[in-house]
Formats: structure tokens, sequence, C-alpha cells
């Protein structure tokens, strides 16, 4: 690292993380890199030569103060300056990531809180790039000699790893993240060079979804749209105990399918919720569950609510209206 007149070690270089753009996998494979899709919190830590750690979300924000147990790594890095890019997670029993258990450590500013929860919901850095390192910018380097150096630092611990990824074989890979129930693939061109801030072409993500059919049993009004015109619907499954509030779709419909569900509900409201169990949604309006949908989504999170659900179709094959 260049010698800084004050004394004081040179602090890196504050570098924007790359963006994957959304789509299937690439075909051929032979020049892609495939790695694992972690659910939880992009982030870029920085360290100095003093081994101090800097952590900067997404948006630009520090986020020092939220992860504490992050701050060994500079430690571990013997004090070299580096810029590393990442996935904050918190990992279940399973050892996935749960995006649900990490909400309570996002957002916590207060110093004795998050020690805390750091003790009690410990973070782990998922970290698959290195930007920088000891005063020399990586960012025109292609991604496989990205990963032999970030591989050379060796940066694992209790609460960091670098996973590995796979060089080719984009279907076994996804295969396998299907099978464990991860959240999808990222693959990246081997002699693709790092982009801050920008979202290329070079760095492809592919999420798995489930595909599902729930019961319409409300709806919420569309806004600046006529009232009876539903933006999204309330949905639920049917359980032995009844229909079970799922959450609340609106992404993904139609114009037409608004229409159309605008003159079914006014044949089939009721005044009363048919879930079982309490359903807090501002401005609801419920309707007898008649109609079924399909719709997918990225996962079920831990209070049963289905996550990033998108509206497919309805069924008229399972919908009764008589």
């Amino acid at each position: 690292m260049v010698p800084n007149p004050s004394g004081a070690p040179e602090r890196p270089p504050s570098i924007a993380p790359m963006l994957a753009v959304p789509g299937p996998l690439p075909v051929p494979d032979t020049g892609w890199a495939f790695e694992a899709k972690w659910d939880g919190v992009r982030c870029v830590l920085s360290t100095t030569g003093d081994g101090t750690v800097r952590l900067t979300s997404r948006a630009g924000n520090d986020v020092t103060a939220t992860y504490p147990e992050l701050r060994g790594l500079g430690r571990a890095l013997r004090g070299r300056g580096v810029v590393l890019d990442g996935e904050i997670v918190v990992l279940d029993a399973s050892g996935r990531s749960d995006f649900g258990l990490l909400q309570s450590r996002m957002g916590v500013a207060d110093a004795r809180r998050a020690a805390l929860l750091a003790r009690s919901c410990p973070v782990h850095f998922m970290i698959f790039d290195v930007m920088f390192l000891d005063g020399r910018t990586l960012l025109a380097a292609p991604y496989a000699e990205r990963r032999e150096i970030l591989s050379a630092l060796g940066p694992a611990g209790a609460h960091w790893s670098a996973p590995s990824y796979v060089h080719g074989n984009g279907t076994q890979v996804w295969q396998a993240v299907v099978r464990e129930g991860l959240e999808g693939v990222v693959a990246k061109r081997l002699s693709s060079r790092y982009t801050p801030g920008a979202r290329s072409a070079h760095w492809r993500k592919t999420k798995r979804v489930e595909t599902l059919d729930v019961v319409i049993g409300g709806w919420t009004q569309r806004r600046g749209a006529p009232a009876g015109v539903p933006g999204a619907v309330l949905v639920g499954v049917a359980e032995p105990a009844g229909l079970r509030y799922a959450g609340s779709v609106g992404s993904g419909m139609s114009e037409r399918e608004q229409s159309e569900l605008t003159a079914y509900f006014a044949v089939i409201a009721r005044p009363t919720s048919p879930f079982a169990g309490q359903v807090d949604v501002a401005g609801a309006h419920w309707v007898e569950p008649r109609l079924v949908a399909e719709v997918t989504a990225s996962e079920w999170t831990r209070a049963g609510r289905l996550r990033h659900p998108v509206w497919q179709r309805l069924r008229p094959d399972l919908t009764r209206l008589d």
C-alpha cells in the first residue's frame, strides 16, 4: 500500500457493487462460472492497513455498526488493504440462508443491541469477489483471476467464507440448487471485468421459483383506478383448520385480468373475511373463496407467507362461481 504522509493507513477506494441481469442459464456454459445465489443483503467490505473494517450496503450506506461480528475479518486479513464483495446472510440449522432471520439484524444502529444480536443471531459474510488489494485496483482483471486472488487471501472464519464456484456444468449446478432449496444461481463470465455500479450481461442471475395454486379470499383497491378495481388479491391455502392467509399478490396482473376480477368480485363479495385467523390488511375487501389463481413465489417465509409472489393466471378449471 502507498505510504500516507500523515501516518494513518490509506483508506481503500469506495467501490459500488457490480449487478447481475435476470435471465436463463447461459448455453453453452463453458466460458462461465456458476455460484449459488444467497438470500441476504449485498455488502462491500473494505479493510485498511490497521485492520479497520468498513461495511457499505448496496445503497451506499455505512452499516459497519450493524454487524459487529464482521470486524474481525480486518484482523484475519493481517491488516491488508482490501475491498471485498459479498452477501450478508443468516444461516439456519441446515446451512441455508434465511432472509426472515436476517431481518432481525437489519437496520440496527445501536451498538449494544447489535452486539447482543450478533450473539443470538449471528450473520455470515459470503465473499465472492475482490476488487482492490494492497493499493492495486483489480477492476480490469478477469473474474477467474480475481477469484484466484480471493482464494489466495484465504478468508475463512466463523462469520465469513469464500464459497467456491463451478466452471461450466450449469445444469448440474441448477439441479443441486433446486435439490438443496437455495434461492438460485448466478452465472459469471470467466473473462468478465468488474464494472462498479453497473448491471452487466456478463453476470446473470437465475432464481428458483415455486408455482402453486392459491385461493382468493379478498382484494385491495388499485390506487388511482375506479372503485372496485383490484390492485392486489389476498390469497390463502386450504388447510384442515380452514383457509390460511398466505399473502397479497399484485405484481404481474394485467389490466384485462384486473377488469375480469372486478366483475367476479362484484358477484361473490362478502362482508367478513373467509380466512382462518385475523388478517391485518388495510382497506381489505372480502370475497367468497371460490376463485383459484396460479402464482409463483421464491419461497415461504417463516411466518407462512409467500415471498416475492407474482400473479400468473386465474385457474378457471379449478374455479367455482355457481
